[in-house]
């Protein structure tokens, strides 16, 4: 909730205690807490903030050009009023972002949905633009004394990361300017180009772009998505049927292939020109289970844990588990594998900085699963360094969330699931 005191400052409200979560869940609120965490020279006022944020001993955040504020708590209720300072962009810097975007009609499409994809930092950044702080950028002052960052001053940065995962422009107005004034620049540079020359075809023309070097210009608009699939045609039911065909069966897998081909391009438009790895063809036994996800009948049903191996129990543990998360979470649900090297030691690092030493529960390791000593919960890491939580119910152990990047977070979901308090 955001209260506006002017266009040239926001007032952001305390937020509510962060336990059991991380901190920063979008790729520029990481990015963020990065230039703090490398940035700072004592490690341990870094994890001092963290717990004061996580606490909620940061009060209300007011952010205007190259500044933010807070009043933050010790734990003794010592009030200390923090102030985190980051370099302006220079006014030909603005131009020049303003330019980039409206060459790109993709980044204005993103800003308008206060969304920050890697791609338009990186032009910006090629453009002598920094709009994400680096080593060094985040200038720490508070009262409390310290030169360098305190735990006030890094409290007041991870509780700025929260800020900054719900609105991008949030760093905009650090850097110097209003969200109305990037949305105004934007829409006054957007009409003058259109001005100067209406009757110029659309896109550039490729012996000039060649030569400026400039990449190519974006692709259409996509087409609209209808609200669901399509129904499959009526079989004729008054032609036989070949044998071993059954015409209820043909119809299922109809349908259920118009409803995943409606999901994947229903993903493929939300995500927009973003790159994605491509998902590997699933396996017969992956897809009898998808296809089990899709409430066939009971002879279907049968018929599809009979072809991929599975009992009736086991088909419902892995329907549960492709519910919750497709092919990723049915393979950590059936496969057990070694952590190894790298792997586990950031995996172990990763463990080890989710909680505060005092709440971190004991934890026993065995290939990919850690399980909580005394507690129904287990966490299991999947090859991509997600953690996926698992709750032990008569006797097995069963999928009980989605996946995150923060083991703690995962923990909170087992210990919902079970009724426990997180």
């Amino acid at each position: 909730m955001t209260r506006y005191d002017n266009d040239a400052e926001r007032t952001f409200v305390a937020l509510p205690p962060a336990q059991g979560r991380g901190f920063a869940q979008t790729w520029w609120g990481r990015a963020w807490l990065r230039a703090l965490e490398d940035a700072a020279m004592d490690a341990a006022q870094v994890k001092t903030g963290r717990r004061l944020a996580r606490a909620g001993a940061v009060g209300a955040v007011s952010v205007r050009p190259g500044r933010i504020t807070a009043v933050v708590q010790d734990r003794d209720r010592t009030a200390h009023r923090a102030d985190v300072l980051l370099e302006q962009l220079s006014a030909t810097q603005w131009d020049r972002f303003v330019d980039m975007a409206i060459e790109r009609s993709g980044h204005v499409a993103a800003l308008l949905d206060r969304d920050m994809p890697p791609h338009l930092v990186e032009d910006a950044a090629a453009a002598g633009i920094d709009l994400l702080p680096g080593m060094g950028d985040l200038e720490p002052e508070c009262d409390c004394g310290a030169w360098d960052h305190c735990g006030h001053t890094a409290a007041l940065c991870y509780q700025v990361a929260r800020l900054l995962d719900q609105d991008p422009f949030v760093l905009l107005l650090m850097r110097g300017r209003a969200e109305s004034a990037v949305l105004d620049a934007l829409q006054a540079h957007g009409t003058a180009r259109a001005e100067e020359d209406p009757s110029r075809p659309e896109g550039v023309d490729a012996a000039e772009a060649y030569a400026a070097g400039q990449v190519l210009p974006p692709l259409p608009a996509p087409p609209g998505l209808g609200d669901g699939p399509g129904v499959p045609p009526s079989l004729d039911t008054e032609t036989a049927s070949p044998p071993g065909v059954d015409p209820s069966e043909l119809f299922f897998l109809a349908s259920r292939t118009a409803a995943e081909a409606h999901r994947l391009l229903s993903e493929a438009l939300r995500a927009g020109n973003d790159r994605r790895a491509v998902a590997p063809e699933p396996t017969v036994a992956q897809d009898a289970v998808r296809l089990a996800a899709g409430d066939p009948g009971p002879e279907a049903l049968e018929r599809l844990g009979e072809g991929s191996g599975r009992s009736r129990e086991a088909m419902a543990e892995a329907v549960r588990a492709w519910r919750l998360g497709g092919g990723a979470a049915l393979s950590v649900l059936e496969e057990e594998w070694t952590v190894e090297g790298d792997t586990l030691a950031r995996a172990r690092a990763v463990l080890d900085s989710a909680w505060e030493e005092h709440e971190r529960p004991t934890l026993q390791a065995r290939a990919n699963r850690w399980t909580v000593v005394g507690a129904p919960h287990q966490l299991r890491l999947d090859r991509e360094g997600r953690w996926w939580p698992y709750r032990r119910e008569d006797g097995r152990w069963l999928p009980v969330g989605g996946a995150g990047q923060d083991p703690a977070t995962a923990l909170v979901t087992a210990a919902l699931a079970s009724g426990d308090e997180p």
